[in-house]
């Protein structure tokens, strides 16, 4: 951790500076532009990062140069050029392995049923700032004097973690819809609050969401999903309304009690679960979505409440969401598997036979090593006994998986040379004395003394030399 909040705003603005600046992509595009007359300035997320101490592989920059110009002025330059946004403005050059965006002034706003922005080039820096989303993404430094720009009061927001638009939110998010979304990602990822008047806006406006494409939102919760807190993320996403939109699966959670876990209600427990598996999209997906089955399975019995095949459920629903929300294929399968095996394990204490942890060991391969992270994610309960011992019964599961793969990676090793090949070698005749050769031979391999075929004859050589004599008919 750093000590940057010790710091006064212009030690900030030095140290950021002298991060960005001494980055390839920076020095070396700001003389290009200048030599031809035109502004550059470093903009956005890497200049908010520079802030926190961090430097990433892409960069933004914004220019008064028309998009026809940044072409020319970098087509020698880049080592790959790409024109795909140039109707709004965007020439993307990749150098050294470094990305950068380079984008005319511009603003953008959507018509009401439109899915895409209608842009408009602006002539001035201020005005290209006022577009962005928060006021953190609104700083810049001028190139090449370094001329700090904050008409948004960014930097203060990102010392106090305060999510606030550069205009009124409203306006911002009639502007890009998106950008609701956006702002709970950063909930996550950057450890911030959205200031009451983002909340409200976003409460009255959520429904300008529905025009923007579920490729654009599955990104956003995607980089949700895998922040710091998700958890926070998706319970601003419930609160405002959100979910009722793009996750109403989430939203049913929130009214659903699971007395099993003593939470609030299954949106509690879910997001207890979230936070406690590793940062990877398909196990957080999986948390997300393991209990969206229960709602909709919740039955009364004379021993209490049942959520029978909550797990089938829940994954045959997942399967459609994501569907929805265009994530590969292969991803929602693996989801899919994580959803519907999660429930397995709870059999675990009855007793399992070595045959029955194989065929766990089988149907959720590749993914038992995840699938066991979200089982034992999804163990909340607040009994100490319990707890204690449901992680030592996974705790023992998994031992035994560990050996059992062991056994079977064993199996599945083979000498180099086969039996034809060992009495060919040493004239035998079929028998026990081949089989002890063998033996030996496995042993070896087993032990790695061996590992080709020169290695196994070489072997048989140094320890069945009686053979190669043919002093007798045994080992």
């Amino acid at each position: 951790m750093t000590n940057d909040h010790l710091l006064n705003s212009d030690d900030r603005i030095t140290k950021a500076r002298k991060l960005l600046f001494e980055q390839s992509p920076v020095a070396e595009l700001s003389s290009i532009f200048e030599k031809k007359g035109f502004e550059l300035y470093v903009v956005g997320g890497s200049v908010r990062d520079a802030f926190l101490g961090k430097v990433h592989g892409d960069f933004d920059f914004t220019t008064n140069a028309p998009p026809e110009t940044i072409m020319e002025l970098v087509k020698n330059y880049a080592d790959e050029l790409w024109t795909i946004g140039i109707e709004f403005g965007t020439i993307g050059i990749e150098k050294n392995s470094l990305k950068a965006e380079i984008t005319t002034f511009r603003s953008d706003t959507y018509a009401d049923e439109s899915r895409k922005p209608d842009v408009e080039f602006e002539a001035n820096i201020k005005t290209d700032l006022s577009r962005r989303d928060f006021t953190f993404n609104a700083m810049a430094f001028k190139l090449p004097d370094g001329t700090f720009i904050d008409e948004y009061n960014g930097l203060s927001d990102l010392s106090e973690r305060v999510l606030r638009t550069p205009i009124d939110p409203d306006d911002s998010f009639n502007d890009d819809p998106l950008r609701m979304l956006r702002a709970l990602r950063f909930v996550s990822t950057l450890i911030v609050l959205p200031s009451a008047e983002v909340i409200e806006s976003i409460i009255t406006i959520k429904n300008r969401l529905e025009i923007v494409s579920n490729e654009r939102i599955q990104a956003e919760l995607s980089k949700l999903l895998t922040g710091i807190s998700p958890s926070q993320g998706i319970n601003y996403l419930v609160s405002t309304g959100l979910t009722d939109i793009i996750l109403p699966e989430i939203s049913e959670l929130a009214s659903c009690v699971d007395p099993e876990h003593r939470h609030k209600d299954l949106l509690e427990h879910t997001m207890t679960v979230l936070d406690n598996v590793p940062a990877k999209l398909t196990l957080r997906l999986a948390a997300l979505f393991h209990d969206i089955g229960k709602p909709r399975t919740k039955s009364m019995g004379a021993d209490g409440v049942h959520f029978y095949h909550h797990e089938v459920v829940g994954a045959e629903m997942a399967k459609k969401r994501l569907g929805k929300l265009k994530y590969p294929t292969a991803l929602i399968n693996d989801v899919v598997k994580m959803i519907e095996m999660h429930m397995r394990f709870h059999t675990y204490r009855l007793g399992w036979a070595d045959s029955a942890v194989r065929r766990y060991i089988r149907d959720c391969d590749p993914l038992i090593a995840d699938i066991n992270k979200l089982v034992r994610a999804d163990c909340t309960t607040r009994n100490p006994f319990q707890s204690r011992k449901f992680a030592s019964l996974l705790d023992e599961l998994d031992g035994r998986i560990e050996i059992l793969e062991k056994e079977e990676e064993s199996a599945k090793i083979r000498p180099p040379i086969d039996g034809n090949e060992v009495m060919s070698y040493l004239d035998l005749e079929p028998g026990p004395d081949v089989g002890k050769v063998m033996k030996a031979l496995l042993e070896a391999r087993l032990n790695e003394d061996i590992m080709t075929k020169e290695d196994a004859f070489s072997y048989i050589d140094n320890h069945f030399k009686n053979f190669l004599n043919n002093d007798d008919n045994s080992c």
